[in-house]
């Protein structure tokens, strides 16, 4: 997609790089993260409004540190570094960075000494979020303080012949009230943007984009009934009408009542061409003895692909199919291009992502460069109903890796029955939309329990609900003892077979947002 203005980010693996490119779309203005070694001859080709570097776990001075060309300072480009971006400018043009005396780790307070251009707008004095153990010693050569810290002399800086300004601290993060101010400073003040980034512009851009790319060619899409294929289907069918076809599988692992809403949602509502198959007993039937949760997600993937494989071939002796839509977000292709230094595969995502390399498709990936929250202002535009646009995400293996050990119809309804109570008591109690995501689990262990005047012994449940930008981290939700205990009461109450509810109080890190 061509964009009327570009703000670029480069990657320095810092933790909150993704937050600075959403704060900036947030304004209205298009952002990309690039890595932090991108060549000066690709800036050139994108003709960025501004820069801005981001933070990043190394010292300038370590060998082997990431740094970018220098040539970057001589672009004329106006450029923004963050924490680490800010000591960067500060090695490669002439200053000095040493480790700090004390690190500065969490909340601090910004004293402004100079309120033009950067932090226009912040008087005095305002909270900020520190996350650094390295500072400036010495300026570079026509560089000048602007805020400092009791802890940071140096802790804002600008070049205003050069355009080029640096901050100790973190805008983009919430724990900085006044971010925002300064990220729009830079945009509207510095770089003179435009803000003219909107989902409105996204989807009439996108809607004549897709024509033109689909021409009168067919275009298959995999509906799990997820935001993400969701939206997707909605932007194609109105850009492409009766030439988009769409499949969605029943696995047998959904929650309550999912199938049978995507149908009604899009044959109906959409009036979209919609293949419905119910694949439950197939995915059941392999998934029989399975504990293990990886061998699940495999198990899961693997037929996906095979029964989607199978009913495209169905359609496609009525029509030919050139192309495959998917749901694919920014962050998945962010994961594939920024930099990254040593990770570990914690668990397998399942998505259909391994269906064009097997079936021959050209891609079209509507959303490659939206993030959810953008995704859901496209759904909301596009008229789908708030119940589906604003609903917690789900993994793709389903309740598979919510029934913990082996996986059988008894258990996945008893599940789906507990998930419903949850739900909807957190929406009586007008939480769902403060959450980002909360569910129960069905545990691999039984306890003894009174019941009238015998005793049980039957199934506990974990119950899950998490606060969240963006899944990436998460706190535990502080859910009213009320709320939980009418949950409790309920679930044991009204279905046969629980006799203990638990409530989960594990953060991500260390703990993941699922349980398997």
């Amino acid at each position: 997609m061509v964009h009327s203005e570009l703000l670029l980010v480069l990657d320095f693996g810092g933790q909150y790089t993704q937050l600075i490119a959403r704060r900036v779309r947030e304004l209205g203005v298009y952002s990309e993260i690039h890595p932090f070694n991108i060549s000066i001859e690709k800036i050139q080709q994108l003709k960025p409004i501004g820069i801005i570097l981001s933070g990043g776990p190394s010292s300038v001075y370590d060998t082997g540190a990431p740094k970018p060309s220098e040539k970057i300072y001589e672009l004329g480009v106006p450029l923004l570094g963050i924490c680490y971006g800010l000591q960067l400018i500060a090695d490669q043009l002439g200053g000095k960075v040493d480790p700090s005396a004390r690190k500065e780790f969490g909340k601090a307070l910004l004293k402004v000494d100079k309120n033009e251009d950067l932090l226009n707008g912040l008087n005095g004095s305002t909270s900020v979020w520190m996350s650094h153990g390295d500072s400036l010693s010495e300026l570079p050569p026509g560089f000048e303080p602007i805020a400092h810290s009791d802890n940071s002399p140096i802790c804002a800086v600008r070049n205003t012949a050069k355009k080029i300004f640096g901050v100790q601290f973190h805008p983009e993060v919430v724990h900085t009230p006044d971010g925002k101010k300064v990220f729009s400073n830079f945009l509207f003040k510095v770089c003179k943007a435009k803000g003219d980034w909107t989902s409105a512009h996204f989807i009439e851009q996108s809607t004549r984009e897709i024509k033109a790319k689909v021409g009168s060619s067919q275009v298959l899409c995999a509906l799990s009934g997820g935001v993400d294929s969701a939206v997707t289907a909605v932007l194609l069918h109105q850009a492409i009408g009766g030439q988009l076809h769409c499949i969605h599988i029943n696995n047998g692992l959904m929650r309550k009542g999912e199938s049978e809403q995507v149908v009604e949602t899009f044959k109906k509502t959409f009036n979209i061409n919609l293949t419905y198959v119910d694949a439950t007993d197939l995915f059941l039937s392999r998934l029989a003895g399975v504990t293990d949760p990886e061998q699940k997600r495999k198990i899961i993937g693997n037929t996906f692909i095979e029964v989607f494989e199978e009913e495209s071939k169905k359609i496609s002796s009525k029509r030919t199919f050139e192309f495959l839509a998917q749901g694919t977000l920014y962050p998945d292709v962010i994961e594939s291009t920024s930099f990254k230094g040593p990770s570990v595969t914690i668990k397998t995502h399942h998505n259909v992502g391994g269906l064009p390399e097997k079936m021959n498709f050209k891609l079209i990936e509507p959303f490659r460069e939206l993030f959810k929250d953008e995704v859901r202002e496209v759904g909301k535009k596009l008229g789908l109903p708030d119940a589906l646009i604003g609903r917690h995400p789900f993994p793709g293996p389903g309740l598979a890796v919510r029934v913990l050990g082996d996986i059988t119809k008894e258990k996945l309804n008893l599940l789906r029955e507990a998930d419903v109570i949850f739900i909807e008591e957190i929406k009586k109690a007008g939480l769902y939309n403060e959450i980002w995501q909360a569910f129960v689990v069905l545990l691999s262990i039984r306890s003894v329990g009174v019941m009238g005047d015998g005793r049980t012994y039957e199934s506990t449940v974990a119950l899950r609900a998490v606060t969240s930008v963006d899944g990436m981290t998460a706190d535990w939700a502080r859910i009213s003892p009320d709320v939980l205990a009418i949950v409790s009461s309920r679930i044991t109450n009204e279905l046969r077979g629980i006799n203990r509810v638990v409530y989960d109080i594990s953060s991500k890190p260390p703990a993941t947002i699922e349980w398997e």
